[in-house]
């Protein structure tokens, strides 16, 4: 972290007092972060910049507040903090506070169009602060992360491409080995297997259709996912071979059980919701609901998304969870999977990163979760009802016309990944950082 220019206190600067509550904000934010340590300097000009970066580590990026009038820019003089930052091509957050923190905010804009990854929190909010190292954790951490895959994959193509995601991202794609799933579920522990099970069971409001050994064989799979995940020290998972394997355990209590773990688990061989949920987990430490579309009700003005892989841990692994109810897969009539009952009135955000260069989003508010009596099927069990703010434009501009030809691909077209929230701004945020396009649906 940055403190630019030289605190005095005078006018349009800040002073020694104006620091310390910034500084006591930072160690709160490590606490709650848990995964960031800020390594914290002064500098005024390229020398004291490119030292405290050099300390820092070649992979860290910059939260840069602005404590002098000019103490970003030196009036955009080659001598100064930026152009120090921008030579490394590292993503920075500005924090600036109104009135008091200086000019330098004015400028954060054109330096983003002259393509530099920088973004700006104008505010003065400390809690802010965090937020900033929330999001730009998402780069190296992305630059760590190793997915496990299984193909037939979906999404638009860049996504499935591994060299393309690796240059892009820095994601790491594993594929399971051949035979591998079948060997590993063989030798599961059975004494595991039932311990699970039955938390599962005590903890349903209640078992619709499956007995007790449908949930049994879905916790066997659910295991022999997470032997997978151990052995491969692997960050996110996706599998596009799931009704290959229903016969043998309806994997769908595994994905909503990863999830929860703050491990992204995405069915249907969807790249493209695998990878955002991976973004996501890393900048909000909280899991999304991959769903189907279920289609845009004008005369409600509403939104549908549903799905039997939905994670009950919205607000992230130490959060509380959501009741379910173990139900059979709808589709399949067969198996165990869960009915989540999400919160009425909970604002959601929709989002998905396609052709791993532009997030599509749009933000909701609960307002219906279908509870369908036993002997009916309504597609997918776990489903939401959001009311959002312009069906009619949303089911206009549904893919925001840049899907191209990958808009024939239905789950391209159809999934959308949901988080409790509105996260609006910190996608923008991520976008500046990460040189992504932001193309709001509705």
């Amino acid at each position: 972290m940055v403190i630019a220019g030289k605190p005095a206190g005078n006018s349009w600067g800040l002073s020694e007092a104006d620091l310390a509550p910034i500084m006591k904000r930072l160690i709160l934010a490590e606490k709650n972060l848990g995964n960031v340590e800020f390594v914290i300097g002064r500098a005024s000009n390229t020398e004291q910049t490119a030292q405290l970066l050099d300390k820092a580590g070649p992979d860290a990026p910059v939260l840069a507040v602005s404590a002098d009038i000019f103490g970003l820019s030196n009036f955009n003089s080659d001598n100064a903090v930026m152009p120090a930052i921008f030579k490394q091509k590292r993503p920075v957050a500005v924090f600036h506070i109104p009135i008091i923190g200086g000019h330098d905010w004015c400028l954060v804009n054109p330096w983003r169009r002259e393509g530099h990854p920088i973004t700006l929190f104008n505010s003065s909010d400390y809690d802010e602060l965090e937020r900033a190292a929330s999001l730009l954790r998402v780069i190296p951490l992305l630059r760590r992360s190793r997915v496990l895959v299984s193909p037939p994959f979906k999404g638009t193509p860049e996504s499935y491409t591994p060299e393309k995601v690796k240059q892009r991202l820095g994601v790491e794609m594993v594929a399971i080995a051949d035979g591998r799933y079948d060997e590993v579920m063989a030798n599961v522990d059975e004494n595991a297997a039932k311990a699970v099970a039955m938390r599962w069971l005590e903890e349903a409001e209640g078992i619709v259709e499956p007995n007790q050994e449908d949930v049994l064989k879905a916790v066997r799979a659910s295991l022999t996912l997470d032997r997978l995940i151990a052995e491969n020290r692997i960050d996110g998972l996706c599998v596009g071979t799931c009704m290959g394997w229903l016969s043998r355990g309806f994997p769908c209590l595994g994905f909503s059980r990863l999830n929860d773990r703050g491990i992204p688990a995405a069915c249907d061989g969807d790249m493209d919701c695998l990878l955002t949920m991976l973004i996501f987990q890393h900048a909000l430490n909280r899991p999304g609901f991959l769903g189907n579309a279920g289609g845009v009700d004008t005369a409600k003005n509403a939104f549908h998304l549903s799905h039997c892989s939905a994670p009950l841990k919205m607000e992230g692994p130490t959060g509380p969870k959501a009741p379910y109810l173990l139900r059979r897969h709808a589709e399949m009539r067969g198996g165990a999977v869960t009915e989540v009952h999400y919160r009425i009135g909970q604002k959601i955000t929709f989002t998905k990163l396609v052709h791993l260069d532009t997030l599509l989003m749009f933000t909701g508010r609960i307002i219906e979760v279908p509870r369908v009596p036993k002997g009916q099927e309504r597609g997918c069990r776990t489903e939401l009802v959001a009311e959002v703010d312009d069906a009619n434009r949303l089911l206009a501009n549904w893919g925001g016309g840049v899907l191209g030809d990958s808009a024939k691909d239905y789950y391209a077209s159809l999934h959308r990944v949901a988080y409790y929230g509105d996260h609006t701004q910190s996608i923008r945020h991520l976008a500046h950082l990460m040189g992504l396009k932001v193309v709001q649906e509705g």
